[in-house]
């Protein structure tokens, strides 16, 4: 059946509980309809770092398997899922059973709030991870209602942790409409549409009013990459205006950097642990896209650019940030998906 896509992402009338999903904003979160995993409450936060896990493969079950085995050394207290959740095209409805085979299922024990970013194929439309049916990212919205672990009550939103007197606060961005690589044919979702510009405005806000010693801004796609899509302004090499990402590269440039003392970006299939410098002004910029691929074999966009503590194409893993008011600790694990053994490759402090 041939469908109108333009009409489809002008009109669109997605809802959940009588709340229209079109451009929602934190103001208009989705309300659950299942009982939640708390957050931490304490003084110390530990953080499970994952990103591009939604195949269901046996490789996601292998980091997830690890990540049990560290949750039961010393538990977790949330987790930050950096997109890609459902691969490869994205879920149809929020009852779409890959929810289950690749979310709920590989990540069963794992029972604290997962703090879900949004990625180019949770959005695909013709091809897979083309970002061009940005609606489709509603539906993962939409399952914020129904499952315990699963937070994602807008496109865009921040969680402070604890709630009060707060160690640190995550802004969980939504900046697909920027790197899509299918342009939306509606406007309201261009780069520099009204989304975007609706985003900037409440992230500048929340970011000012923020009381967290410590700001963390959560992407799918990163501002610096030595892995294959390379840097925002020159992903995958290319200097086409806007697929080659300029629009992200303005947006966390003008509205991230050197506000947030942590970006922490999926997208790459590789570890890194970037170090800082003068074009993110003290802004770490962290990529942990190897939760079920990696990024061996494929070109490199970003060829080794910038200086890293830690960086690796061909290992599958995750991170573990730790934070308190006094510092951030980081630990990088890489899995191996034979024999599921796991290793500590860095720990060091961020700050």
């Amino acid at each position: 059946m041939a469908l109108d896509r333009r009409g489809f992402l002008a009109g669109a009338a997605v809802t959940v509980a009588g709340v229209p999903l079109l451009g929602l904003t934190p103001a208009q979160a989705v309300t659950p309809e299942v009982a939640k995993h708390p957050f931490p409450s304490g003084e110390s936060v530990r953080v499970l770092v994952t990103g591009d896990a939604g195949t269901g493969t046996a490789t996601q079950w292998a980091v997830a398997d690890a990540a049990r085995a560290a949750h039961a050394r010393a538990p977790f207290g949330l987790a930050l899922g950096l997109g890609d959740n459902i691969y490869e095209h994205g879920p149809d409805g929020p009852g779409d059973v890959q929810f289950a085979d690749k979310f709920e299922h590989p990540n069963h024990g794992l029972d604290f709030p997962w703090l879900m970013v949004l990625g180019n194929h949770d959005n695909s439309s013709a091809l897979p991870g083309d970002g061009g049916w940005l609606l489709r990212g509603n539906d993962e919205v939409a399952y914020h209602a129904l499952s315990a672990r699963w937070w994602m009550p807008s496109r865009y939103y921040s969680v402070r942790v604890p709630e009060q007197n707060p160690v640190v606060e995550f802004f969980v961005l939504d900046i697909n409409p920027a790197a899509a690589y299918l342009p939306p044919l509606d406007p309201y979702w261009s780069g520099t549409g009204v989304f975007m510009a609706e985003q900037a405005a409440w992230l500048d806000r929340a970011l000012a009013e923020s009381p967290a010693r410590w700001k963390v801004a959560c992407t799918h796609q990163p501002f610096w990459s030595n892995g294959p899509h390379g840097d925002a302004g020159r992903y995958e090499g290319l200097t086409v205006e806007p697929v080659n990402g300029v629009h992200v590269r303005r947006f966390l440039d003008e509205h991230v950097l050197g506000r947030c003392q942590l970006l922490f970006s999926g997208h790459d299939h590789t570890l890194q642990v970037l170090e800082p410098g003068p074009g993110t002004r003290g802004t770490v910029q962290l990529v942990s896209g190897a939760a079920a691929k990696t990024a061996t074999g494929l070109p490199a966009g970003g060829a080794g650019a910038h200086p890293a503590r830690f960086d690796t194409r061909h290992q599958l893993g995750f991170m573990v940030a730790e934070f308190r008011r006094g510092g951030i600790e980081l630990e990088v694990v890489t899995v191996d998906p034979g024999s599921g053994a796991a290793a500590s490759e860095f720990r060091g402090a961020l700050a």
